[in-house]
């Protein structure tokens, strides 16, 4: 499977009369399938999926196929209708014909005589024919009571939903039904459909109300009904599906005002409604909503203002409120959403100036505010805002001057017009040019002469300040050295709670003993300071060189004021000498009793292992840290040595980043300016430093992201990058590469697939449910099948390792997205594993 295989089927298949399994998915295979491997009564699987065949599926198929259990026919050319011989197939699991050309309708049949069945997946094809009667054969899918998943979706089907559909099985979790003629009202009747996780009607011609008993839909996470004819108001017991993280009623006829009881949506996501009627103010409880991405509310009738609870929005990519009846300003609060992407406001009444806060908005890429009454000037540091591309301030009473650099750089990116006040500008925008330039012109002779004036009368200053200055500069230099003496023994004396005696006692002399762990910045060891004994981590920070108490002090400060859930702790620091006379330095940390992810991965924890949920959240926890340094501090900080060792393990498993910062201060105290590159940590370690950075590249965010993403590839495939088998130019990064898609489990850490195998006498499939290349001709097959969402779940993470390790700097994934995608992939996991829990 997947081997780029082209032509046709040879004729010869058809004489494997014990051939169990026929997989030859994704390859570019076209033409017809050779008639006689229909006759081969042995056949259990038939995958034939993303390839070009065509013509029709014989009449007979079903009949000469009794034993088969999956058949895979996706993304082809056929044509025709669905031959009902195929309910003659009793033991058929899986039946996936989506993506062709089948016409007609589907035969009643299949609910009837197969009782197995338990994927039925036929969407984008023209089944339906738009008949009034076409959804009926739903009547007798009662039969299948192992039916989990359903999808008729962009079809032509027709007619209203049947109430049977109520009937279906309570196994069912995935629903797809959009992209129809279904006309009549959602039954209420759905609510008996309890397991149910996805549950989509889009692009259909339902009206009526949306049913309160929606709301017994508890395990819900998806619920698409955008695109209807859907009237009245939106139903308070929505708020009952909490574990919703994707809720879209868009294009409808909705009214009232929005239900203050979604907020109990804790887990929502993505939130569409619309092109509706709705009115009232928007609750202030809705920006609450702690994973909220995108918000889209736009071409309603919402009026009142837009609260300034706006700026506890700081997931929120999307947010769009066009087209409504705002009033008031836009607060300054909207600069505290950090991770918008689009912001529109267009289409209402806002007054008052644009908010200062505008420019803080950093990852901003699409803004729009025209038609509305903004006053004002444009805050010029929305020039510094690099990624924005698109800018419309059209239709307002703004004023004063425009900027010149940035965005306002490109005219066919921006808009301005209506805005009568406005002036200057690169030319092309042909604006009138600013009062102020007009005078500067007219007066300059004026301002010259004052100039020479004004330069006169602070060179006679001057002269007489220096002569004061010189009278009194011993005292004041003595003074200010005292003055200078006293602060620094302030500030360490403030800063540090340890001495170095009493480090020098706590650890037996640094004793090997005490010792927990080494590395380019130092030695660490486990060390009891109080009389409670509460253990904290001592890092002695190895100095080239003598003196810079006062820029380690600063440093401490600052690495001190830094906070975050997946970064070590800094307790306080020591700044004294040792008993040789020498400089010493040192940083207290809490204390992680789990150690190191390296020592998890290749040391003493090894053995234990660590199960694929774990590692995605270890991934998870130091892919926001390396977030918070890079978008989030005061300063941004580029981590410069990203490794296992430096990812450390509390009591519960949650990653902390340990060393983030220290290549600065490092370079501070042994004063080494800022233009050079420091050997201690500024290189960061073999195997995990970007090639820019060997030739001569300074250190960068997109430096972080290629470290980070060979921490991910050996988290998962538990090799190191320096390991013995990487020659020549083969390298983990690679190694992972050449691997996928088809053969990850011959790339991932064995550890991982031996907790998830189970035996079963099929061919291996990988996450798309189709199986290999290889035809199994005699007897059992007995292989072990690993699950097919752990196969899809592990592809889809290393490739987000392989994404964030490329050589290109710019083409290297962003932290943001790649929190979004182990996020994605982190809920995928989950629910299916939830969906095939056993029950009891």
């Amino acid at each position: 499977m997947g081997n780029n295989l082209v032509g046709t089927v040879p004729e010869e298949f058809g004489k494997l009369k014990k051939l169990k399994a026929f997989v030859i998915g994704s390859n570019d295979l076209s033409g017809m399938i050779p008639p006689s491997l229909y006759n081969i009564s042995s056949l259990t699987i038939v995958s034939i999926s993303d390839n070009q065949f065509e013509g029709t599926l014989p009449p007979y198929i079903g009949l000469q196929l009794p034993n088969l259990k999956i058949f895979y026919s996706g993304a082809n050319e056929f044509s025709g209708t669905i031959p009902e011989s195929f309910s003659n197939a009793s033991k058929l699991e899986i039946f996936e014909v989506s993506n062709n050309h089948f016409v007609g309708n589907v035969p009643s049949s299949f609910g009837i005589n197969l009782p197995r069945l338990r994927h039925l997946n036929l969407e984008k094809n023209y089944l339906g024919q738009y008949l009034p009667n076409s959804l009926d054969f739903i009547t007798s899918l009662k039969n299948c009571s192992q039916m989990e998943m359903l999808s008729l979706a962009a079809n032509n089907f027709g007619g209203p939903i049947p109430k049977s559909l109520a009937n279906l099985s309570t196994q069912i979790t995935e629903l797809y039904l959009g992209g129809n003629q279904i006309s009549g009202i959602i039954p209420p009747t759905l609510k008996t459909l309890v397991k149910l996780i996805v549950l989509t009607m889009e692009s259909n011609l339902l009206e009526g109300v949306i049913p309160t008993s929606l709301g017994n839909l508890r395990f819900l996470q998806i619920l698409l009904l955008n695109n209807n004819a859907l009237s009245g108001k939106i139903p308070s017991s929505l708020g009952n599906l909490t574990q919703l993280f994707l809720l879209n009623l868009t294009k409808n006829n909705l009214d009232g005002s929005i239900t203050p009881t979604i907020v109990d949506c804790q887990n929502l996501q993505q939130l569409g409604l619309s092109q509706n009627s709705l009115s009232g103010t928007i609750p202030k409880e809705i920006f609450g909503l702690p994973s909220l991405l995108t918000l889209d509310l736009s071409r309603n009738s919402l009026n009142g203002s837009l609260p300034m609870e706006v700026g506890k929005l700081k997931t929120i990519n999307t947010l769009d409120l066009s087209k409504n009846h705002l009033t008031s300003e836009i607060p300054g609060t909207i600069g505290d959403c950090s991770s918008l992407v689009s912001l529109s406001l267009q289409g209402n009444f806002f007054q008052g100036i644009l908010p200062s806060t505008l420019p803080s908005l950093r990852g901003l890429v699409y803004l729009d505010l025209s038609r509305n009454n903004l006053t004002g000037k444009i805050p010029k540091d929305l020039q510094k805002l690099q990624f924005l591309n698109y800018l419309n301030l059209s239709f307002n009473e703004l004023e004063g001057e425009v900027p010149e650099k940035g965005v306002f750089e490109n005219t066919t990116a921006i808009s301005l017009v209506g805005n009568g006040k406005l002036c200057g500008g690169v030319p092309m925008l042909q604006l009138q040019r600013c009062r102020k330039a007009i005078e500067s012109n007219k007066h300059g002779k004026m301002k010259g002469l004052k100039l020479i004036i004004i330069i006169v009368c602070v060179i006679a200053f001057l002269l007489l300040f220096a002569s004061l200055s010189f009278l009194f500069w011993r005292r004041k230099s003595i003074r200010r050295s005292l003055s200078s003496s006293k602060s620094e023994l302030s500030s360490i004396s403030f800063l540090s709670k340890v001495s170095y005696k009493s480090l020098h006692q706590a650890t037996n002399g640094f004793s090997q003993s005490m010792l927990i762990g080494t590395g380019s910045f130092g030695s660490v060891f486990k060390v009891i300071l109080d009389q409670e004994e509460n253990v904290v981590a001592v890092k002695v920070l190895n100095l080239n060189q003598k003196g810079a108490s006062k820029s380690f002090i600063a440093e401490c400060n600052a690495l001190r004021n830094i906070r975050h859930r997946n970064l070590v702790k800094i307790l306080t620091c020591c700044s004294s000498i040792d008993f040789n006379g020498d400089d010493f330095k040192a940083l207290v940390f809490e204390y992680m009793r789990n150690g190191s992810l390296d020592k998890w991965l290749h040391g003493e924890n090894q053995s234990r292992g660590l199960k694929f949920i774990q590692r995605l959240s270890i991934a998870s926890d130091v892919a926001s840290a390396i977030c918070y340094l890079h978008d989030h501090c005061d300063h941004p900080i580029i981590h410069c040595d990203l490794k296992p060792s430096n990812v450390l393990l509390d009591n519960e498993m949650v990653a902390h980043v340990s060393d983030f910062g220290l290549a600065k201060l490092i370079l501070n105290t042994n004063q080494v300016s800022e233009t050079q590159t420091s050997t201690i940590g500024m290189k960061g370690t073999i195997g995990y430093v970007p090639p820019e950075y060997a030739m001569g590249g300074e250190p960068s965010k997109q430096g972080d992201m290629y470290s980070y993403g060979i921490l991910v590839l050996e988290m998962f495939t538990g090799r190191s990058p320096t390991d013995e088998s990487f020659k020549d130019d083969l390298n983990l990064h690679n190694f992972v590469k050449m691997a996928l898609p088809e053969r990850v489990d011959q790339v991932v850490d064995s550890t991982l697939l031996s907790g998830e195998a189970v035996e079963t006498t099929v061919t291996r499939q990988n996450y798309n449910n189709r199986g290999t290349n290889e035809i199994y001709t005699e007897g059992e097959v007995n292989i072990s099948f690993e699950s097919p969402n752990l196969f899809k779940c592990l592809t889809l993470v290393l490739e987000v390792g392989l994404a964030c390790s490329i050589n290109s700097p710019s083409e290297r994934l962003k932290v943001e997205d790649v929190i979004k995608e182990l996020q994605h992939i982190k809920n995928a996991y989950q629910e299916h594993r939830q969906q095939t829990r056993p029950t009891n």
